[in-house]
């Protein structure tokens, strides 16, 4: 296995955004607690040393990374509760939202949503861009939020009377999951600048990230592929359903990305072996400047005409695929600028139940172009309104109407 497989092909979601949905690469390291220290000191050191050896910065550019250990344990750290607190504050300095400690419940929550379950509302997470205010990337389909009308773009201002500044990402993400049939309180602001104040019931959402089915046009059959993030199942899930489109002669295939905040890295990458002969599927750069490139497996399962969706709700491990099907000339993309998420984070597992996630590694398209905080401009822009909810790959969305308009001309060509 090379370098590039081993960052990114074990890659452990957001899930940006929910992330929920944030996408992951897993390195192992062994942690090896100091003698001299208690579990809870010990755990303080394990994160830094981790950190030290896996963050894509090694240089920590303006941050006094070993004063940072010092000064950690020099706090009174009796409890897991203190070695978290000392944990967050160590790591503050990067301004590194996606490097984090998760605890253990969060972790655990994590793990549940890459296998594709989850209690909770429904919502994917993510940070924005300019200002670092968590914001939606999407909601989840058939979820509390979707039924709501929350949509990608919406600001996540407060969760029970909890300001998500304060919270973080992960702290915003843990507050919003729990018991089924339990409640929270939000205060959003939507895209168009409107403030929102509701109340969601808690409910187990049942992610079922790959949807198909066939479409008409005029004379013509089309498939249709959705994916909304990429858990463990998705590849097969994705495989199965293009053979299945294809023994109904479908002539071409719309891929809808839309909404899907990332998840792991490996199945996006999966999916790009399916519809990319043997080319080139994302370029990584690691921590020591190196460039390797991903390339596809020389079989596939799906060869024809295609076009794909994306929004505001493209992320990660979408945007690799995305740009992967654009950059090669495999297929358009039809929609809206995609989220821009372009690093990629380890997940680590620490002795006490909880996660480290790190970033590891920043990624490219074929062609060189940078993601993170840009984004995937499509070939086509779509005009609003953007389909939402229910409407979202039903009859009457006008975006996939575009699409298949779109495989139409190139069957005329």
């Amino acid at each position: 296995m090379d370098r590039l497989d081993t960052a990114v092909t074990l890659l452990t979601l957001v899930r940006g955004v929910l992330c929920l949905l944030l996408s992951f690469s897993c390195w192992s390291f062994a942690a090896q607690p100091s003698q001299a220290l208690s579990d809870e000191q010990a755990l303080v050191v394990d994160v830094w040393r981790l950190v030290n050896e896996a963050y894509v910065d090694p240089s920590f550019t303006g941050v006094p990374w070993r004063k940072l250990r010092q000064k950690a344990l020099e706090k009174s750290i009796q409890t897991p509760s203190d070695a978290y607190s000392a944990i967050d504050a160590m790591l503050a300095p990067l301004q590194d939202p996606y490097t984090r400690l998760l605890r253990p419940e969060a972790y655990s929550q994590l793990e549940a949503a890459t296998k594709g379950s989850v209690s909770g509302v429904g919502l994917q997470l993510g940070l924005q861009p300019e200002s670092g205010q968590v914001v939606v990337i999407a909601p989840v389909e058939d979820s509390p939020a979707a039924e709501a009308g929350l949509s990608d773009g919406t600001l996540l201002v407060t969760i029970n009377g909890q300001a998500t500044g304060e919270l973080g990402l992960e702290g915003s993400a843990a507050l919003l999951r729990g018991s089924p049939g339990s409640s929270v309180h939000l205060e959003v602001i939507s895209p168009k600048g409107e403030n929102r104040s509701l109340d969601l019931e808690r409910r187990p959402v049942d992610l079922r990230p790959v949807r198909s089915r066939r479409l008409r046009a005029g004379e013509h059959t089309f498939g249709y592929l959705r994916i909304s993030q990429f858990s463990e199942t998705v590849p097969e899930a994705v495989a199965e359903a293009l053979n299945d489109l294809q023994a109904k002669s479908i002539e071409g295939l719309v891929l809808d990305l839309r909404n899907n905040s990332g998840g792991l890295v490996s199945a996006g990458l999966a999916v790009a072996d399916d519809l990319l002969p043997g080319q080139v599927i994302v370029e990584t750069q690691d921590r020591n400047g190196i460039s390797e490139r991903r390339q596809a497996n020389p079989q596939t399962i799906y060869s024809g005409p295609m076009v794909t969706l994306i929004n505001g709700g493209t992320a990660s491990a979408s945007e690799i695929l995305g740009g992967a099907l654009q950059d090669n000339q495999r297929s358009e993309l039809l929609g809206a600028t995609s989220f821009g998420k372009g690093e990629i984070q380890t997940m680590l597992a620490l002795g006490d139940g909880s996660g480290l996630a790190v970033t590891v590694a920043r990624y490219l398209t074929p062609n060189g172009n940078p993601i993170q905080g840009v984004g995937l401009m499509p070939d086509q822009l779509l005009s609003a309104p953007e389909p939402q909810g229910s409407s979202l790959g039903s009859d009457e969305d006008q975006w996939l109407q575009a699409a298949s308009s779109q495989l139409l001309l190139q069957l005329s060509q």
